[in-house]
């Protein structure tokens, strides 16, 4: 008896399974003839070159918009954006129309465009090779005769790039959509958002921030057709991210420029100041290589292009005062003579506008005016006189007091040349070769020739230690004038440098973007 209720009971589980599964495959055989039978219907005496209208007057209404995905490139160099966007075509074919009671409550079919009218839209500046970069996916067709088609692509459009305020800059970026060959009067286009494109899944790019995609609707009258095209065209706001441009050029730059202005506290005899000036300059022209590089060839200088014009100008100049600071500090008397409106001006006025002094030498402006007194006082009094040429006139006022008329003077060459001239005999006691006393006139006459010699030999030595001392302070002048010429370069190009900086950043329409 067990065994009996347990065939019974699987035999009635094998009906309900194919009971099941025949009133499946019922339903489904019902809905699969009635979108066959509908697709047939619509599609027996369609053709696809006529256009979907009841009356041949009336345009086809298209709305159109597109969804901004994502900006994958911008080509400044080429002038080229590459850009993700789905696009949004809508219109109303009446002869795909139905009554969805007769098909089986279908509501929509889906259709490829090659078997449907479609628009001939096209972007009028792609800079694709393909020219239309869109994938062909299916249309939706519903029962009232709306069709809805969404065909994504990468689109290549180009895009005039204004370097004006790079990289500060806004760029923005127009993607042209109309007919081809349908004007105004056959197609009606119409945007599907006042407010432009559709930015809702849009992803993040890390060099451009997006400010909107505003969509305008224009109607242009060609010469050789009086009927109006239609276009809409979408612009891309983009804001360039400013800090990575601002900490790989901008603050190098900046550094390199510094670098610059502190060679001028480089002493002259190092032997580096000027090569440190070409150095720089070398550098700063790669910046500026780098930067050109990525910007296409305009007529127009980027901002960034007048910054580093302006640095490398300030270290070309540098280098050109370095060499006349080494050529001021290398002066010697003996090949220079200092002008007075150099001494004056480098010594004495500009040092006190700099509040420079020499050592155990204050520059005040009352110094300089006693300088200038001074010097005036010197011109004047030509007769005063040194302390060796009071020697000399005293020795002129001996010799005529103490020696007579008529005492005969020796010619220097009855003096023997292996003697010693500070200690002169008379030849005739040479001659006689006596140890006799001398006269006194003899004496008198050896020594006003010994005075005069030593005082010959001191004049010698005053004249040459004083030529020194003159040398040494006309070479120090020329050092001192170096320095200073140092000091007012120092102050002139970091002055520069620092305006320079600020105008750039106080003229950029934005400083800071990330």
């Amino acid at each position: 008896m067990n065994q009996t209720k347990k065939r019974m009971a699987n035999s009635q589980t094998f009906l309900l399974d194919l009971f099941l599964t025949l009133a499946v495959l019922s339903i489904g055989t019902l809905g699969g003839p009635n979108e066959r039978r509908l697709i047939n219907d619509l599609t027996a005496n369609y053709n696809k070159l006529e256009r979907p209208v009841a009356n041949e007057s009336e345009a086809v209404v298209l709305k159109f918009g597109l969804t901004l995905q994502q900006i994958m490139d911008v080509d400044e160099k080429n002038q080229i954006i590459t850009t993700n966007i789905w696009l949004n075509w809508e219109w109303t074919d009446v002869n795909m129309r139905w009554n969805e009671s007769e098909y089986g409550d279908i509501k929509d079919i889906r259709m490829p465009p090659s078997n449907l009218w479609k628009p001939d839209i096209l972007m009028y500046n792609s800079a694709s090779e393909a020219f239309d970069g869109t994938y062909p996916t299916n249309v939706v067709v519903t029962s009232k005769g709306t069709c809805t088609y969404i065909p994504p692509g990468i689109f290549k459009s180009s895009c005039q790039i204004d370097i004006t305020w790079f990289p500060f800059d806004d760029q923005n970026c127009e993607m042209k959509f109309g007919s081809w060959t349908y004007n105004g009067f056959k197609l009606d286009l119409k945007s599907n958002s006042e407010s432009g494109g559709d930015v809702s899944t849009y992803i993040e790019n890390g060099e451009w921030d997006l400010i909107g995609v505003p969509a305008t609707r224009n109607e242009v009258i060609y010469e050789c057709c009086p009927e109006p095209y239609l276009d809409i065209t979408f612009v891309i706001k983009i804001r360039r991210r400013t800090l990575y441009y601002f900490f790989n050029l901008i603050v190098p730059c900046l550094l390199i420029a510094s670098m610059a202005v502190l060679g001028f506290t480089l002493p002259p005899d190092s032997g580096e100041k000027l090569s440190l000036g070409v150095t720089i300059l070398l550098a700063i022209t790669i910046f500026s290589t780098i930067v050109g590089d990525m910007l296409p060839v305009t007529d127009s200088t980027p901002l960034i292009g007048t910054y580093f014009t302006a640095i490398m100008f300030m270290v070309a100049s540098s280098c050109i005062t370095t060499i006349m600071i080494l050529n001021y500090h290398h002066r010697l008397a003996d090949t220079h003579e200092m002008p007075e409106w150099v001494q004056a001006t480098f010594l004495q006025w500009i040092p006190w506008l700099l509040r420079m002094s020499r050592p155990g030498e204050k520059i005040t402006k009352k110094t300089i005016m006693m300088a200038q007194k001074m010097k005036d006082l010197d011109m004047k009094e030509t007769s005063s006189k040194s302390l060796l040429t009071n020697v000399l006139d005293m020795d002129d006022d001996f010799r005529a007091t103490t020696l007579p008329h008529n005492i005969p003077q020796h010619h220097p060459s009855h003096v023997t040349s292996h003697q010693n001239p500070g200690f002169v005999r008379s030849a005739g006691n040479l001659a006689n070769g006596e140890g006799a006393r001398k006269s006194p006139k003899s004496q008198f006459s050896g020594l006003h020739r010994e005075l005069g010699a030593i005082l010959k030999e001191i004049k010698v030595i005053t004249d040459k230690i004083r030529d020194d001392e003159e040398s040494s302070t006309i070479e120090g002048d020329w050092k001192f004038a170096a320095m200073v010429l140092d000091r007012i370069c120092l102050v002139f190009f970091t002055l520069f440098t620092v305006i320079a900086t600020f105008s750039v950043l106080a003229v950029a329409p934005h400083v800071l973007v990330y």
